[in-house]
Parts: structure tokens; C-alpha cells; sequence
């Protein structure tokens, strides 16, 4: 049986590639782990609001609750 061998070698060239800067937008990793203030509420929600935020949190594996949570800080932020 024979040994399969590396791929051939990699030929390096000097051919200009189209790239384009993208500008780091992440938050340093002490912003990311931060805990803000936050305070319990209760309200109600419409079955189809919950369902739909149920429906898109199982999609991508997460809490519907932080779904909502995140929705309502985007929307407080625009006019914070």
C-alpha cells in the first residue's frame, strides 16, 4: 500500500488582492463581561410577541427573556 505524500508546495506570488479593512468593532473583553444594574419587572406581553421571541431564541439557542431584554435596550437606546 503506498503512503499518500503532502499536497504539492505552496507557491507564494506577489499578485495584489482586492481586501478591504474592516474596523474592529468589538467592545475590549472588559466591556463584554461587565454586569449592568438590573431591575425585575412584571408585565404583560401579547401570546404572539412571546411566541415569536420563543420561536427565534430556540432557532439560535438562546433566552427568549434576553431576546426581549435586548430588544427593549436597543429600542431605549436610540433615544437615550
Amino acid at each position: 500500500m503506498k503512503r499518500q505524500t503532502a499536497a504539492k508546495k505552496i507557491r507564494y506570488t506577489d499578485v495584489a488582492l482586492d481586501l478591504e479593512l474592516i474596523r474592529d468593532f468589538l467592545p475590549p473583553p472588559a466591556k463584554l463581561v461587565m454586569k449592568e444594574n438590573t431591575v425585575k419587572v412584571t408585565m404583560n406581553l401579547t401570546k404572539k410577541s412571546v411566541d415569536f421571541f420563543k420561536r427565534h431564541a430556540r432557532r439560535h439557542h438562546v433566552s427568549y427573556q434576553a431576546m426581549i431584554k435586548k430588544a427593549l435596550d436597543l429600542y431605549a437606546s436610540r433615544y437615550i
